[in-house]
């Protein structure tokens, strides 16, 4: 029972630890600005939706535990 847990709690680490390294770098290779991303500005207001972005980092998070998970 303590072994899948502790499975569980390295994945979750390492998922978290993916997440960062993608928030950190994507700003320089072009994550967050790419065709596809909608962005919204008025006087006050900036409505950012990253459509392009949330599906490449999908699909890349996806191949990730396809790995981590194959048996």
């Amino acid at each position: 029972m303590l072994d899948r847990f502790a499975k569980i709690i390295i994945l979750l680490g390492v998922i978290l630890i993916i997440t960062g390294i993608i928030i950190y770098f994507g700003k320089r290779i072009g994550l967050g600005s790419l065709p596809g991303d909608i962005v919204i500005r008025k006087k006050n207001l900036v409505i950012y939706i990253p459509i392009v972005t949330s599906i490449i980092i999908s699909i890349i998070l996806t191949i990730i535990l396809n790995f981590l998970f194959r048996k």
